[in-house]
């Protein structure tokens, strides 16, 4: 059984993780397929560099791997829930933000 730390600790690593814009992209692409850095770097249109720093931090968080293939590594989410998760996820946003209840969102910034 979960405790109640370890659930806040998994979902503050994801928040973590889709908190930066490139962070949410490589997880996008790597549910798509599992795929090389320079090829996630061009794809992505950053730097080496910096790719690698994203990618470190999602491998920190237990999001994806690096999957050793001779001298290169290939990348790919930890597990294929996470894909299903993600999708969930977006679709839950997508499906609150169009059917907006309350009448002063706008105005507020909120809901």
């Amino acid at each position: 059984m979960l405790t109640l730390a370890t659930d806040l600790d998994a979902l503050t690593r994801f928040g973590r993780a889709l908190a930066d814009p490139i962070r949410c992209r490589l997880l996008l692409a790597l549910r798509e397929a599992p795929a090389y850095p320079s090829d996630l770097a061009d794809a992505l249109g950053i730097s080496r560099t910096r790719l690698s720093n994203q990618l470190a931090c999602l491998r920190d968080c237990g999001l994806v791997v690096a999957v050793p293939e001779g001298r290169r590594s290939r990348y790919e989410l930890a597990d294929p829930r996470l894909g299903h998760a993600l999708d969930d996820l977006r679709n839950a946003v997508v499906a609150v933000e169009a059917d907006r209840t309350c009448q002063d969102a706008d105005e507020k910034g909120c809901c």
